[in-house]
Protein backbone atom coordinates (compact mmCIF):
# COMPACT_ATOMS: atom_id res chain seq x y z
CA UNK A 1 0.00 0.00 0.00
CA UNK A 2 1.41 3.36 -1.03
CA UNK A 3 1.75 5.96 1.72
CA UNK A 4 -0.09 9.19 0.81
CA UNK A 5 2.09 12.21 0.04
CA UNK A 6 2.31 14.42 3.12
CA UNK A 7 0.39 17.54 3.98
CA UNK A 8 2.22 20.10 6.12
CA UNK A 9 0.12 22.08 8.57
CA UNK A 10 1.96 25.05 10.08
CA UNK A 11 0.65 26.43 13.36
CA UNK A 12 -0.70 22.98 14.16
CA UNK A 13 -0.18 22.90 17.92
CA UNK A 14 -3.51 24.62 18.62
CA UNK A 15 -6.57 26.33 17.19
CA UNK A 16 -7.37 26.16 13.49
CA UNK A 17 -4.07 24.48 12.64
CA UNK A 18 -4.69 21.65 15.09
CA UNK A 19 -8.28 21.20 13.90
CA UNK A 20 -6.99 20.99 10.33
CA UNK A 21 -4.36 18.41 11.24
CA UNK A 22 -6.96 16.34 13.09
CA UNK A 23 -9.37 16.45 10.17
CA UNK A 24 -6.70 15.40 7.68
CA UNK A 25 -5.52 12.64 9.99
CA UNK A 26 -9.07 11.28 10.24
CA UNK A 27 -9.05 11.12 6.43
CA UNK A 28 -5.94 8.89 6.56
CA UNK A 29 -3.57 11.58 5.32
CA UNK A 30 0.13 11.70 6.14
CA UNK A 31 0.19 14.86 8.26
CA UNK A 32 3.20 16.85 9.45
CA UNK A 33 2.32 19.12 12.35
CA UNK A 34 4.68 22.10 12.39
CA UNK A 35 4.72 24.83 15.02
CA UNK A 36 7.04 27.28 16.72
CA UNK A 37 6.24 25.28 19.87
CA UNK A 38 7.87 22.07 18.74
CA UNK A 39 7.15 20.23 21.99
CA UNK A 40 3.43 20.98 21.76
CA UNK A 41 3.36 19.93 18.10
CA UNK A 42 5.10 16.67 19.00
CA UNK A 43 2.57 16.01 21.75
CA UNK A 44 -0.37 16.65 19.40
CA UNK A 45 1.19 14.35 16.79
CA UNK A 46 1.69 11.61 19.37
CA UNK A 47 -1.94 11.93 20.41
CA UNK A 48 -3.05 11.53 16.80
CA UNK A 49 -0.71 8.61 16.18
CA UNK A 50 -0.63 6.82 12.86
CA UNK A 51 1.02 8.83 10.10
CA UNK A 52 1.20 12.06 12.12
CA UNK A 53 4.65 13.51 12.80
CA UNK A 54 5.91 16.84 14.07
CA UNK A 55 8.61 19.37 13.22
CA UNK A 56 9.46 22.63 14.97
CA UNK A 57 9.43 25.72 12.75
CA UNK A 58 9.70 29.48 13.19
CA UNK A 59 8.03 31.12 10.19
CA UNK A 60 9.99 34.34 10.79
CA UNK A 61 13.30 32.51 10.32
CA UNK A 62 14.13 31.61 6.72
CA UNK A 63 16.59 28.87 7.68
CA UNK A 64 13.95 27.29 9.90
CA UNK A 65 11.33 27.29 7.13
CA UNK A 66 13.86 25.90 4.66
CA UNK A 67 14.79 23.16 7.13
CA UNK A 68 11.13 22.23 7.63
CA UNK A 69 10.61 21.53 3.95
CA UNK A 70 13.96 19.74 3.60
CA UNK A 71 13.06 17.49 6.53
CA UNK A 72 9.61 16.66 5.20
CA UNK A 73 10.90 15.88 1.71
CA UNK A 74 13.69 13.69 3.10
CA UNK A 75 11.38 11.73 5.41
CA UNK A 76 8.09 11.62 3.50
CA UNK A 77 8.65 12.88 -0.04
CA UNK A 78 7.36 16.04 -1.67
CA UNK A 79 4.24 17.38 0.05
CA UNK A 80 0.97 17.41 -1.87
CA UNK A 81 -0.34 20.21 0.28
CA UNK A 82 0.65 22.95 2.71
CA UNK A 83 -1.60 24.83 5.13
CA UNK A 84 -0.13 27.87 6.88
CA UNK A 85 -2.16 28.94 9.90
CA UNK A 86 0.64 30.60 11.89
CA UNK A 87 -0.39 34.00 13.18
CA UNK A 88 -0.50 36.54 16.01
CA UNK A 89 -1.76 40.06 16.60
CA UNK A 90 -0.93 43.24 18.51
CA UNK A 91 -3.54 45.81 19.47
CA UNK A 92 -2.97 49.56 19.68
CA UNK A 93 -3.56 52.85 17.91
CA UNK A 94 -1.17 53.74 15.11
CA UNK A 95 -0.05 56.84 17.02
CA UNK A 96 0.94 54.75 20.02
CA UNK A 97 2.23 51.57 18.37
CA UNK A 98 5.94 50.91 18.70
CA UNK A 99 7.98 49.84 15.71
CA UNK A 100 8.75 46.62 17.57
CA UNK A 101 5.04 45.81 17.91
CA UNK A 102 4.48 46.56 14.23
CA UNK A 103 7.46 44.50 13.10
CA UNK A 104 6.53 41.51 15.26
CA UNK A 105 3.05 41.21 13.75
CA UNK A 106 4.24 41.84 10.20
CA UNK A 107 7.08 39.35 10.66
CA UNK A 108 4.82 36.47 11.71
CA UNK A 109 1.74 37.16 9.63
CA UNK A 110 3.10 38.62 6.39
CA UNK A 111 6.80 37.82 6.12
CA UNK A 112 6.08 34.38 7.53
CA UNK A 113 3.46 33.84 4.84
CA UNK A 114 5.99 34.88 2.20
CA UNK A 115 8.65 32.49 3.50
CA UNK A 116 6.21 29.58 3.63
CA UNK A 117 5.07 30.32 0.09
CA UNK A 118 8.67 30.66 -1.07
CA UNK A 119 9.70 27.19 0.09
CA UNK A 120 6.34 25.56 -0.54
CA UNK A 121 6.58 26.71 -4.16
CA UNK A 122 9.96 24.98 -4.45
CA UNK A 123 8.93 21.69 -2.87
CA UNK A 124 5.19 21.08 -3.25
CA UNK A 125 4.37 18.44 -5.82
CA UNK A 126 3.00 19.44 -9.22
CA UNK A 127 -0.78 19.58 -9.00
CA UNK A 128 -0.59 20.27 -5.26
CA UNK A 129 -2.37 22.85 -3.14
CA UNK A 130 -1.20 25.63 -0.82
CA UNK A 131 -3.63 27.24 1.61
CA UNK A 132 -2.88 30.37 3.64
CA UNK A 133 -4.96 31.57 6.57
CA UNK A 134 -5.71 35.22 5.98
CA UNK A 135 -8.46 36.97 7.94
CA UNK A 136 -11.66 38.96 7.76
CA UNK A 137 -9.30 41.83 8.62
CA UNK A 138 -7.53 41.39 5.30
CA UNK A 139 -10.49 43.22 3.76
CA UNK A 140 -12.28 44.78 6.74
CA UNK A 141 -10.37 47.52 8.64
CA UNK A 142 -10.47 47.70 12.42
CA UNK A 143 -9.31 50.45 14.75
CA UNK A 144 -6.35 49.38 16.85
CA UNK A 145 -5.37 46.59 14.47
CA UNK A 146 -3.31 48.37 11.81
CA UNK A 147 -0.46 45.86 11.77
CA UNK A 148 -2.69 42.81 11.65
CA UNK A 149 -5.02 44.25 9.00
CA UNK A 150 -2.05 45.28 6.87
CA UNK A 151 -0.36 41.90 7.22
CA UNK A 152 -3.47 39.92 6.32
CA UNK A 153 -4.22 42.17 3.35
CA UNK A 154 -0.70 41.33 2.22
CA UNK A 155 -1.44 37.62 2.56
CA UNK A 156 -4.40 38.01 0.19
CA UNK A 157 -2.22 39.66 -2.45
CA UNK A 158 0.60 37.13 -1.96
CA UNK A 159 -1.98 34.42 -2.60
CA UNK A 160 -2.95 35.90 -5.94
CA UNK A 161 0.63 36.45 -7.11
CA UNK A 162 1.68 32.94 -6.06
CA UNK A 163 -1.32 31.49 -7.91
CA UNK A 164 -0.18 33.25 -11.07
CA UNK A 165 3.40 32.07 -10.72
CA UNK A 166 2.63 28.43 -9.90
CA UNK A 167 -0.28 27.86 -12.25
CA UNK A 168 1.86 26.32 -14.99
CA UNK A 169 2.68 23.46 -12.61
CA UNK A 170 -0.96 22.95 -11.71
CA UNK A 171 -0.27 24.12 -8.15
CA UNK A 172 -3.28 25.85 -6.63
CA UNK A 173 -2.84 28.67 -4.11
CA UNK A 174 -5.81 29.91 -2.12
CA UNK A 175 -6.61 31.66 1.14
CA UNK A 176 -9.24 31.39 3.86
CA UNK A 177 -10.46 34.50 5.66
CA UNK A 178 -11.95 33.47 9.02
CA UNK A 179 -13.90 35.82 11.23
CA UNK A 180 -14.22 35.42 14.99
CA UNK A 181 -13.25 31.81 15.69
CA UNK A 182 -12.90 30.52 19.24
CA UNK A 183 -9.15 29.90 19.43
CA UNK A 184 -6.33 30.96 21.78
CA UNK A 185 -5.42 33.76 19.32
CA UNK A 186 -8.71 35.62 19.77
CA UNK A 187 -9.20 34.87 23.47
CA UNK A 188 -7.73 38.22 24.65
CA UNK A 189 -10.04 40.22 22.38
CA UNK A 190 -13.06 38.23 23.50
CA UNK A 191 -12.28 39.17 27.11
CA UNK A 192 -12.70 42.92 26.43
CA UNK A 193 -16.16 43.89 27.76
CA UNK A 194 -18.70 44.27 24.95
CA UNK A 195 -16.27 43.31 22.18
CA UNK A 196 -17.63 39.84 21.53
CA UNK A 197 -21.22 41.04 21.71
CA UNK A 198 -20.56 43.82 19.20
CA UNK A 199 -18.88 41.39 16.86
CA UNK A 200 -21.80 38.95 16.97
CA UNK A 201 -24.26 41.80 16.40
CA UNK A 202 -22.43 42.43 13.12
CA UNK A 203 -22.42 38.77 12.10
CA UNK A 204 -25.54 37.74 10.15
CA UNK A 205 -25.38 34.15 11.42
CA UNK A 206 -25.12 35.51 14.97
CA UNK A 207 -22.37 33.32 16.38
CA UNK A 208 -18.64 32.79 16.42
CA UNK A 209 -17.01 30.06 14.37
CA UNK A 210 -15.45 26.78 15.39
CA UNK A 211 -11.92 25.73 14.39
CA UNK A 212 -13.29 22.61 12.68
CA UNK A 213 -15.42 24.78 10.37
CA UNK A 214 -12.30 26.51 9.06
CA UNK A 215 -10.51 23.17 8.90
CA UNK A 216 -13.30 21.84 6.69
CA UNK A 217 -12.62 24.60 4.15
CA UNK A 218 -8.88 23.91 4.29
CA UNK A 219 -9.49 20.22 3.62
CA UNK A 220 -11.79 21.11 0.73
CA UNK A 221 -9.17 23.38 -0.84
CA UNK A 222 -6.58 20.60 -0.55
CA UNK A 223 -8.85 18.16 -2.34
CA UNK A 224 -9.24 17.37 -6.03
CA UNK A 225 -12.74 18.85 -5.84
CA UNK A 226 -11.07 22.27 -6.12
CA UNK A 227 -8.89 21.38 -9.09
CA UNK A 228 -9.97 24.53 -10.97
CA UNK A 229 -9.83 27.02 -8.08
CA UNK A 230 -6.75 29.15 -7.49
CA UNK A 231 -5.91 32.71 -6.50
CA UNK A 232 -9.11 32.93 -4.45
CA UNK A 233 -9.93 33.94 -0.89
CA UNK A 234 -12.88 32.38 0.89
CA UNK A 235 -14.81 34.26 3.57
CA UNK A 236 -15.68 31.81 6.34
CA UNK A 237 -16.99 34.22 8.93
CA UNK A 238 -20.76 33.88 9.30
CA UNK A 239 -21.25 36.81 6.94
CA UNK A 240 -19.32 39.29 9.12
CA UNK A 241 -17.67 40.75 6.02
CA UNK A 242 -21.04 42.23 5.02
CA UNK A 243 -21.21 44.59 8.03
CA UNK A 244 -18.52 46.23 10.15
CA UNK A 245 -15.82 45.35 12.65
CA UNK A 246 -16.19 46.30 16.34
CA UNK A 247 -14.45 49.50 17.50
CA UNK A 248 -11.57 48.00 19.44
CA UNK A 249 -10.02 51.33 20.49
CA UNK A 250 -13.34 52.56 21.85
CA UNK A 251 -13.71 49.39 23.87
CA UNK A 252 -10.16 49.65 25.22
CA UNK A 253 -10.65 53.32 26.12
CA UNK A 254 -13.67 52.37 28.20
CA UNK A 255 -11.39 50.21 30.36
CA UNK A 256 -9.03 53.09 31.18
Amino acid sequence: MTTPAPVIVIGAASGIGLATAQRLHEAAETVVLADVDGAAAAQRAAELGGRATAVAVDVTDEQSVNALFDTVVAEHGRPRGVVNSAGMSTAGAIADMSLEQWNTTISVCQTGAFLVLKYASRHVADGGSIVSLASLNGRQPATGMAAYCTAKAGVLMLTQVAAMELGDRGVRVNAISPGLVDTPLVAPISMIPGMREEYLENTPLGRSGRPDEIAAMAQFLLSDDTSWITGSAFDVNGGAHTRRYPDLLKRLAALA
